[in-house]
């Protein structure tokens, strides 16, 4: 694989400014990028949008939508997607929620999730924008994302149009899975294959956990099979790395770029 389908996630190299993200990716002939709405808020949806625009690359998605168990959630949403439309991109990442507060009732929240997507949906059709549903680790079932599996979040996907929702393949959060493999072939089977993620998994696990995305090639995961996987089913989109790790984001963010280009091609 070369970089014609590399996507950085802007969270891998976070201490860059935006402007410097973007200038880096042109300079390594990077060509798409994955957004969070925090910093491009901070910098400016449209001066944003006008800066990637004017660069060259792709916005391949934005990160983040979700949180349905709490309060405020589609006021939030429907903002999201129309920063999505004026980035560009068609694709809204969602970290689903956890347990509403002071509830133990997980079958509960994953109702909640599904209905709150539901209600969402043909507002981001309407505007060309699809719901990509990513399951995270059960470890954070609790408190950031009760979709646990990817057949969980094909459950609620294919209740939807696929234009409309479909699911997010993140290595990091899938490769514990032994039925991953087989959801994965289900969701290409019906086009809902909306991002596909790298990172690897790497132990001991940090304190907190969240920050304990490895390094291509650093760890237990075996990123060629699950790349050999997706090409298998049909995926043909951007591949993006995004990877949450403090060490990584103490360093020089253009060494720590060139770096995850060069563990891309070695994966």
């Amino acid at each position: 694989m070369n970089l014609d389908r590399l996507s950085v996630n802007q969270m891998t190299v976070r201490q860059l400014a935006l402007p410097d993200l973007v200038a880096h990716c042109v300079r390594l002939g990077v060509p798409g990028v994955g957004l969070w709405r925090a910093p491009v808020q901070e910098y400016g949806v449209e001066a944003a949008a006008a800066l990637v625009r004017g660069a060259g690359l792709a916005v391949t998605t934005l990160c983040r939508g979700g949180f349905f168990t709490t309060e405020g959630w589609e006021e939030e949403n429907r903002a999201a997607i129309d920063e999505c439309v004026t980035l560009g991109t068609d694709t809204l990442v969602l970290v689903s929620g956890g347990l509403p507060p002071g509830s133990r009732d997980l079958a509960r929240a994953r109702t909640r999730i599904a209905e709150a997507i539901g209600a969402l949906a043909p507002y981001a059709g309407e505007r060309g924008v699809r719901l990509a549903i990513e399951p995270l680790h059960p470890m954070y079932a609790s408190d950031r994302c009760a979709i646990s599996t990817l057949d969980q979040a094909l459950d609620i996907a294919e209740r939807f149009p696929a234009e409309q929702v479909g699911v997010v393949v993140d290595t990091y959060h899938l490769w514990w899975d032994e039925r991953a493999p087989a959801a994965v072939a289900r969701a290409g089977a019906a086009g809902r294959v909306h991002s596909f993620q790298l990172a690897d998994w790497t132990t001991p696990l940090p304190a907190g956990v969240l920050d304990g995305r490895g390094q291509l090639g650093t760890g237990a995961i075996d990123l060629p099979a699950w790349a050999a996987l997706l090409e298998k089913v049909g995926y043909t989109g951007p591949v993006e790395v995004e990877l949450f790790n403090d060490a990584l984001w103490r360093r020089d963010g253009a060494e720590v770029l060139e770096e995850t280009l060069a563990a891309f091609l070695a994966v």
